[in-house]
């Protein structure tokens, strides 16, 4: 039999022993899931980004910025919910489109994912070699050479386990910040314009830029990536673990992804500050890097550009290396050696790098970053739609599926980071396809046929063919009811007694639970003699003289213990009135004595506490008082 904490998957993972998040206080637990968003955030600060991030504020200055801040909210959302799907299923998006498509829609599926790996690292390694370029003036072909070496330096850190990792990556991310806040100071923008930017506004000729801009930020191994990151930790296989690892994430990942996002507002408020101010139309890194110097007067900017541009390249080919892997074991089950894995993707990518920099030098680079980019707009509906599908099915998400308002949120945000992609694809490919031989063109419509007919297929497939539960999932009708349970609030607590020594252990319980819950209490005593059950308090009599002391005494001890107490004297049927009182005076519980008899003596004493029990929607805390007090003497 699995214990409630056992797990969906084993206790360790491809990175390592599962991170415990089980322990300590609720700050420790957080603490211990923060990470995984910080190795997603890198992919939007990547060379991509910084391209698109220039251009805008040297061409529009800070008009641009609201732009920046709608992408990061629709990478948010997208991110949570490859983070949820992880945490639920306890599949990753790769190992979830197997189980889900047939083998040849999965195989199609992962050659684009593949495709994508091999774009993110050609990014990463024009990163890289254009900050050795900027710091060590090392020629870029070197720099290629060094690029094909560092790739290793991720195999060192895997060894060290998955918070080491963590940890390397967030110090390249601080390392980044740092720097661009050093060229965001140096460089003194209008901060009056800078709050300008966040309204929206556009004219028509930003247009395109802005479309690049949001093309750039969602990156599609990230969806992959973010998805199996999250189980490195050892969340407890209920709804409730899983429901806190799911809030958890969402404030790592708001966390992680606007520290990205003020990284790409610093890009763009420097590139307004220093080359819009001055007139100057900047496309490329390098010539961005070039002019900080002169426009500055600071030797130190152009230092701290290219120790972020290295940064930036070195924390990202750690993410798509770890992309590659969950990839290629997600989609075939294959588990390759780690350092294998890594050097076909990095000579992948360094052989077209190499090409481009022997044929065309610095602008060849350019290009081939623009190209990179081009080939993650058009595998991103690919992750994106299935993600999608796969969180707004009860069937795979019991009770954590997408709500109404977050499919309706997540599909108009696919649609529009979908379009706004392939107007960039199609923008990039237009220009080529003008100049090309008709057999060339023929090729590129037969593929782009069959990629939107495999598109189509994916977005309406769950209208005609739903898929059905995967192995780990929940939907007992536990977790149902789990996920229901809300804290009970008690203030006020109501205490029936009767006036005798079984009274003490009614009074006991009452007192312990007013101190748990920090309550008022109120002792509350039903005279029941014939004379009051006809007549009421009107019928007073020595016996009910005798239960109002009785009551002052209990009350002015009780006091002494620094509870708030008082108590209420009652007259009639005793069900009846412990029910109208517990209504009128708000009780939030009800401590009630049993007398431990059944059957004639139900009839022979009365159901008090059953009547009671069932008629009113409080907590009822019945304690066994008679017979107790005997057993204790």
């Amino acid at each position: 039999m699995r214990s409630p904490d056992s797990q969906s998957s084993s206790d360790s993972t491809q990175f390592g022993p599962k991170v415990d998040v089980k322990r300590g206080g609720r700050l420790r637990r957080l603490l211990a899931f923060m990470g995984p968003a910080y190795l997603v955030s890198i992919g939007y600060m990547d060379p991509g980004n910084w391209a698109t991030d220039i251009e805008g504020g040297a061409r529009f200055g800070y008009m641009l910025i609201w732009v920046l801040i709608m992408s990061n909210l629709m990478a948010l959302l997208l991110q949570t919910l490859a983070a949820r799907l992880g945490i639920v299923t306890g599949l990753d998006l790769a190992q979830g489109c197997k189980r889900e498509y047939a083998p040849p829609l999965n195989y199609f599926l992962w050659i684009l994912a593949e495709v994508a790996i091999a774009a993110t690292d050609l990014a990463e390694i024009i990163g890289t070699v254009i900050g050795l370029n900027m710091l060590f003036r090392l020629p870029l072909l070197w720099g290629c050479a060094v690029t094909a070496c560092d790739t290793f330096l991720f195999l060192a850190l895997q060894r060290l386990g998955m918070r080491k990792m963590e940890s390397f990556i967030l110090m390249l991310v601080g390392t980044i910040g740092f720097c661009f806040l050093i060229e965001v100071y140096l460089a003194r923008p209008d901060w009056t314009a800078v709050a300008g930017g966040l309204v929206p506004h556009m004219n028509e000729s930003a247009l395109f830029v802005a479309i690049g801009m949001i093309g750039a930020t969602v990156m599609p191994h990230n969806l992959y990536l973010h998805s199996s990151l999250v189980q490195s930790r050892a969340v407890s296989n209920t709804f409730t673990g899983k429901k806190e690892a799911c809030k958890f994430n969402l404030l790592d990942s708001a966390v992680a992804l606007n520290v990205a996002l003020l990284v790409n507002v610093a890009i763009l408020i420097l590139a307004a500050a220093v080359f819009f101010r001055n007139g100057i139309v900047v496309t490329e890194i390098q010539q961005a890097q070039g002019l900080l110097s002169g426009l500055l007067g600071s030797r130190w900017a152009p230092i701290a550009f290219g120790v972020a541009l290295l940064a930036a390249g070195q924390s990202s080919t750690l993410t798509g290396t770890l992309s590659g892997q969950i990839i290629m074991e997600g989609f075939l089950n294959l588990r390759m050696q780690p350092w294998i894995r890594r050097f076909f993707t990095r000579a992948l990518a360094l052989l077209p790098a190499v090409i481009a920099i022997s044929l065309a030098g610095d602008h060849g680079l350019y290009k081939l970053l623009i190209l990179s980019q081009v080939i993650l707009s058009l595998q991103l509906p690919f992750a994106t739609i299935p993600l999608i599908h796969f969180t707004s099915d009860p069937q795979k998400m019991g009770p954590f599926a997408n709500k109404l308002w977050i499919k309706v949120l997540a599909w108009c945000i696919a649609a529009v980071v979908i379009t706004l992609n392939m107007i960039l694809l199609w923008n990039a490919v237009l220009p080529w396809l003008v100049f090309a031989p008709a057999w060339a063109v023929a090729l590129v419509l037969l593929g782009g046929a069959l990629v939107l007919s495999v598109l189509v297929y994916l977005i309406f497939r769950p209208f005609f063919n739903p898929g059905g539960k995967w192995e780990s999932i929940v939907t007992t009708g536990g977790h149902e009811v789990a996920s229901s349970i809300t804290p009970v609030t008690i203030r006020h607590i109501g205490v029936a007694l009767e006036h005798t020594p079984g009274d003490a252990v009614v009074v006991s319980t009452a007192v312990t639970e007013a101190r748990v819950h920090k309550a008022k209490i109120t002792f509350v005593h039903v005279v029941d003699s014939p004379g009051t059950m006809m007549l009421g308090e009107e019928s007073s009599s020595l016996h009910s003289a005798e239960d109002e002391a009785y009551l002052e005494t209990l009350t002015q001890e009780v006091e002494t213990r620094d509870l708030p107490v008082e108590f209420m004297l009652l007259y009639g049927h005793p069900a009846r009135e412990l029910i109208r009182t517990a209504r009128e005076a708000g009780f939030d519980m009800m401590v009630m004595g049993a007398h431990g008899h059944h059957g004639i003596g139900d009839i022979v004493f009365g159901q008090t506490v059953s009547v009671v029990r069932h008629a009113l929607d409080i907590p009822v805390l019945v304690v066994r008082s008679h017979g107790r007090e005997k057993a204790q003497r």
